[in-house]
């Protein structure tokens, strides 16, 4: 299994099949021992654009607890690349389409990094406010799948 999994499916990114092959090829990357990869193939998965009635979602729910469990099953803090400043990065510069929608989960899965991994440090160099945790789920709520900001506060608060 290669990125041409997902390369393949580009124009597709919004398909149940991207979003499932986004899913394997984390794990895949994962079973090889690259964390920082899996995340980053996870994350594609995360800001698909997948309808919120599909199918493979009542099997695989969007990934917030796969990326948390990535995050804590790593054996240290050592990453090609701190996640929390990845995801700090995102959510304050992701544009395009579905941008509001894709900054919120962005900062749901930095506030999971917090949680997990509190050692990893945000970036000093970037001026930012963080939004609160009920602004986050809120625009989740708003914008995002039916559940998806309880799913993702019930993860937090485990």
């Amino acid at each position: 299994m290669s990125h041409r999994c997902l390369t393949d499916l580009k124009k597709e990114a919004g398909s149940a099949s991207f979003y499932f092959k986004a899913l394997q090829y984390g794990h895949y990357l994962w079973l090889q021992g690259h964390a920082g990869r899996a995340l980053l193939a996870i994350t594609r998965a995360l800001y698909s654009s997948i309808s919120a009635d599909a199918e493979v979602l009542k099997t695989w729910p969007l990934p917030y607890a796969a990326l948390a469990w990535v995050l804590e099953n790593h054996c240290s803090d050592d990453f090609p690349g701190n996640p929390r400043i990845s995801f700090q990065h995102q959510a304050t510069r992701l544009r395009g389409e579905r941008q509001e929608l894709r900054r919120a989960r962005a900062w749901a899965v930095w506030a999971l990094i917090c949680k997990v991994r509190p050692s990893l440090p945000a970036d000093k160099n970037q001026k930012f406010e963080a939004p609160s945790l009920e602004e986050i789920a809120g625009v989740l709520k708003q914008l995002g799948h039916p559940s998806e900001a309880e799913d993702w506060h019930r993860l937090l608060n485990t």
